[in-house]
């Protein structure tokens, strides 16, 4: 499964915007979202390929709990309150095109009102019997590598495909130095500029690392800063952790991915019909014909 906004993201910043359609717009984001979705489909043949879609990329109920959340990316608030993204022109339009040729293709396009494609992904994993990828460029998803479930990531870092690491548990805990299940309360204590959660003052990813390896995860953190410090807490890292330990709890709820959406998980794994002019048309208008997967609209 694909967590979609992350990758036409890295495309249209990783590759030039003089690759244009025919009418002169650039057309990097679909191009390369379309050479990794066949270069996927080439290494691992998945049964199924679903793309979890942003459908609420800022949820109110995410922001009402951290309203600094994604606070830098919005543009403005509709009078009806709802938020507008900070996005290129260039990039909104191709964004169109690549859900309306997903739509014509095999490829299922999930999103879901209130959620963030983090939480379809998320759910999914938790539910879809096994084996599952997700492919994503954000980090976040590192909470759902889970071995018994046989979940893995392939995080779209560090150049081109080829380089990508596949992250099971084991390959989590080496890169990283936590475990997936605790990787949130070591995503809190560093802090996210790119999703607006702060962290601690001067906790970085060694010492939240550190902090998680020698007590356990948030909650035996917190108890440990009550008590009398020992390391890696020093008495002035007990301090920060006290006087933000209910902006740590909050933070964690923002950022743990849903698993629990209502997902027909049975009609998603359907396999889609596919509409062949429509696909050729919208290829042809974005000239990203030579680029369209033959299994696309098999």
């Amino acid at each position: 499964m694909l967590d979609t906004a992350s990758l036409y993201y890295r495309s249209f910043y990783a590759l030039p915007a003089s690759m244009t359609a025919p009418d002169g717009r650039p057309h990097q984001a679909l191009r390369g979202f379309l050479t990794m979705l066949d270069a996927f489909h080439t290494t691992f043949a998945p049964r199924s390929i679903i793309a979890c879609w942003d459908d609420d990329w800022r949820p109110q109920w995410r922001v009402d709990l951290l309203p600094s959340y994604k606070t830098h990316r919005v543009l403005e608030t509709t009078d009806s309150g709802e938020y507008v993204e900070d996005e290129p022109d260039a990039l909104s339009a191709q964004i169109d095109a690549l859900a309306q040729l997903l739509d014509a293709s095999s490829v299922a396009r999930l999103g879901w009102p209130e959620f963030e494609a983090d939480d379809v992904a998320a759910t999914l994993a938790a539910h879809v019997p096994g084996p599952v990828i997700v492919i994503s460029g954000d980090r976040d998803l590192v909470q759902v590598v889970n071995d018994a479930n046989h979940v893995q990531l392939f995080l779209a870092v560090n150049g081109g495909m080829p380089k990508w690491p596949l992250l099971n548990e084991t390959a989590v805990v080496e890169r990283y130095g936590v475990h997936p299940r605790v990787y949130v309360d070591f995503a809190i204590l560093r802090g996210d500029p790119s999703d607006g959660i702060p962290g601690v003052p001067g906790i970085g990813e060694k010492t939240a690392a550190a902090l998680i390896q020698a007590h356990t995860n948030l909650d035996g953190i917190i108890a440990a800063a009550g008590n009398d410090p020992v390391k890696p807490l020093t008495p002035r890292i007990a301090a920060l952790l006290r006087e933000h330990t209910e902006a740590l709890r909050l933070a964690q709820q923002v950022a743990t991915a849903v698993t629990t959406i209502p997902i027909d998980i049975a009609s998603v794994m359907q396999p889609q019909e596919t509409h062949v002019e429509a696909i050729g048309a919208i290829a042809s208008q974005w000239g990203v014909e030579r680029f369209i997967p033959q299994w696309l609209s098999a």
